[in-house]
């Protein structure tokens, strides 16, 4: 089996599910699992009657153990079938056709990559800048509270904001909402954390493959995020996300944490290299 997707749901949108499972289906998924943690069942329905039912395996997780630990279920299942490659995606992302193998026929081509993220981009066309530094409290703080004039510097050089156009770069930090994994590599840095119930889980896993393997941006295709943020619009969101924020730094350190220097420097140094063979007509 090539190719196979989990999706995540909780009280998901029928329609917002069902332009996902359309996009996957067009591009030759094997299999898409969805995990829905919503109180009832209600989405099972809906999949069954949907086009793409008939690559859909709806799994009832009975609960809600969170992010991470719903799709460990189907990344479980796909290491235990030898997938090459498996995608973890959002309910409220979608994509034109042939997304997919133009991003399967780059994996292969280069066997090393662990990790893949597209550009992603808002419905209106605009950058997400998904793929980020490894942060520090501060960014992270300062991204949320602070104000425009003072943390504005800081956060684009988090977002890498000014990163060279149509760059490939192997970045230490990929935002969970599309995340193309080979599985191999994936089993040999291991699964999602499952001690955060939501958020940091995606910096952690990246980080921990990045080590093993590049886990590369590739800007050459591009997908579409109907990003919800719901962190910024729900107070019980946010306390989830600083909690699981302050579990994510208690594990790999506050402000002494040499990997994340060293991981984000790296990148940095690329990227002014970069930068100045642009300059010099080189690139």
């Amino acid at each position: 089996m090539k190719l196979t997707a989990s999706i995540v749901t909780y009280r998901t949108p029928h329609d917002e599910l069902g332009k996902c499972l359309e996009s996957l289906r067009r591009d030759g998924v094997c299999r898409v699992y969805v995990i829905d943690n919503s109180p009832d069942d209600s989405l099972r329905s809906f999949i069954t009657s949907h086009p793409a039912g008939d690559i859909v395996e709806y799994i009832d997780s009975h609960e809600n153990p969170g992010y991470g630990a719903a799709h460990n279920i189907a990344l479980r299942r796909s290491i235990e079938e030898r997938t090459s490659y498996h995608l973890v995606i959002n309910s409220d992302v979608y994509f034109d056709r042939g997304i997919l193998p133009s991003i399967v026929e780059y994996m292969d081509r280069h066997p090393d990559i662990g990790l893949l993220q597209p550009r992603i981009i808002s419905p209106d066309g605009s950058e997400q800048f998904s793929s980020r530094l490894l942060p520090t409290p501060l960014d992270l703080i300062g991204r949320r509270f602070l104000p425009g004039f003072l943390s504005g510097p800081r956060n684009r050089r988090y977002l890498l904001a000014d990163r060279p156009a149509g760059a490939t770069l192997n970045i230490p930090y990929h935002q969970g909402s599309f995340m193309f994994f080979r599985v191999d590599v994936l089993s040999k840095a291991g699964l999602f954390d499952e001690r955060f119930f939501m958020y940091p889980e995606d910096i952690d896993i990246t980080r921990r493959i990045h080590a093993l393997s590049p886990t590369i941006f590739w800007p050459d295709v591009t997908v579409t995020h109907a990003h919800h943020a719901s962190s910024y619009h729900s107070l019980r969101m946010l306390r989830i996300h600083a909690v699981n924020i302050i579990r994510y730094f208690n594990k790999w350190g506050w402000f002494h944490d040499k990997s994340r220097r060293y991981f984000n420097q790296r990148l940095l140094k690329e990227m002014a290299t970069m930068a100045r063979q642009a300059e010099q007509g080189q690139l």
